[in-house]
C-alpha cells in the first residue's frame, strides 16, 4: 500500500517523503517516485522529517514509533491518515499534541465505504483503475509464487520481508 501511496502522492503533485525499513525497501520506494526516503527505524526519524521542512499530510499504515515521530514532525494544520498498525502498536494520541499545531488525525478504513459511501468508493476505484490503465500506477510485485508455496507467501508477509505485493498463482 505504501508504494501506491507514493505514486498517488506524486500524481497529486506532492513532495513525497517515504519511510521504509532497510536499504532494499528504501531503494524500491525511491524507484516508485519518492522525493526523499528515510529509514523508518532511524532513532532520529522525527528530526529527519523536521529537517525536510516537516509534514503536511501523512499516510500511516504502521503505527508505533513511526506514527509518533510523524505526529511530532507535523506542520501546523497537518493531517495524519491512520489506516493501520502493522507494527502491532495501535497509535495513541494525546489531545495536547493535536491542539498545539491544529493537527488532525483521521482514522480511515477504505473498506467501510462499501456501506457508508458506496458512490465515493466507486468513484475512487474508477480513478485508480483509470490511472492504472493510463500507466500512471505500477503495482510492485516482489514475489510471485505457485499455490504450493502459499505458506512461504504468508511468511514473507508476516516477516515484512517482501518489498511489494506477494502474488500466489493458482493454475488449473
Amino acid at each position: 500500500m505504501g508504494l501506491t501511496a507514493v505514486e498517488i502522492g506524486k500524481l497529486l503533485g506532492a513532495r513525497v517523503i517515504a519511510a521504509a525499513r532497510g536499504p532494499e525497501k528504501m531503494a524500491v520506494a525511491k524507484s516508485a517516485g519518492a522525493d526523499h526516503v528515510l529509514d523508518s527505524d532511524a532513532p532520529d526519524l522525527k528530526q529527519q522529517l523536521r529537517d525536510l521542512g516537516g509534514v503536511d499530510v501523512a499516510y500511516d499504515a504502521v503505527g508505533g514509533a513511526t506514527f509518533d515521530a510523524t505526529l511530532r514532525a507535523m506542520r501546523p494544520d497537518g493531517r495524519i491518515l491512520a489506516i493501520g498498525f502493522a507494527s502491532g502498536q495501535v497509535p495513541q494520541v494525546a489531545a495536547n499534541h493535536l491542539l498545539v499545531k491544529n493537527v488532525s488525525v483521521i482514522g480511515f478504513w477504505w473498506g467501510a465505504y462499501r456501506t457508508i459511501a458506496p458512490a465515493a468508493l466507486n468513484r475512487s476505484l474508477a480513478t485508480l483503475l483509470d490511472w492504472y490503465e493510463q500507466g500512471k500506477l505500477h503495482p510492485h510485485i516482489s514475489h510471485s509464487l505457485p499455490f504450493e508455496a502459499f505458506p512461504k507467501g504468508l511468511q514473507l508477509l508476516r516477516d515484512r520481508s517482501s518489498t511489494g505485493k506477494v502474488v500466489i498463482r493458482i493454475t488449473n
